[in-house]
């Protein structure tokens, strides 16, 4: 079967407990990444800053980072209003900074094993390279369990 066309994609998603993430341009499944890194409790919705939870619920992708400690990111609009409110109820804060994004510059190459971030998505440095060219700022990301 040949392989779609596309230059951009305009919704991803990501299945947490698969360790995937889909990317989609006009409604059509067009190139998927396997094997994600996620936060140090990769179970459950983040809720607080210091969780160390990957969020789970509908997103976008808000801006870009060139010059992060790793390699690219791409920043997910974690905390919406739901998250703020619900955290804010319990006297507490919601976090924030949550990216997808390569591995750390530090690492001079391969990848780090296991979950290892704070709550942001992690692929190796030729994925996020691939994302940050058709990913268009505002594009949906639907993060799921």
């Amino acid at each position: 079967m040949p392989q779609p066309r596309f230059s951009q994609v305009d919704y991803l998603i990501v299945d947490k407990s698969e360790r995937l993430m889909v990317a989609y341009a006009q409604g059509q499944p067009v190139r998927a990444w396997r094997d994600l890194q996620f936060g140090d409790r990769p179970q459950g919705h983040k809720q607080f800053e210091g969780d160390e939870r990957t969020p789970e619920g509908r997103y976008f992708i808000e801006g870009r980072n060139p010059g992060s400690a790793y390699h690219l990111s791409l920043k997910v609009s974690y905390p919406n209003a739901a998250d703020r409110a619900f955290a804010r109820a319990q006297g507490r804060s919601p976090g924030g900074d949550i990216f997808l994004h390569g591995q750390p510059n530090s690492l001079p190459f391969g990848r780090m094993p296991g979950d290892w971030t704070d709550g942001c998505i992690a692929l190796s440095n030729a994925e996020i390279e691939e994302l940050w060219r058709i990913v268009p700022d505002g594009t949906v990301i639907e993060i799921g369990p």
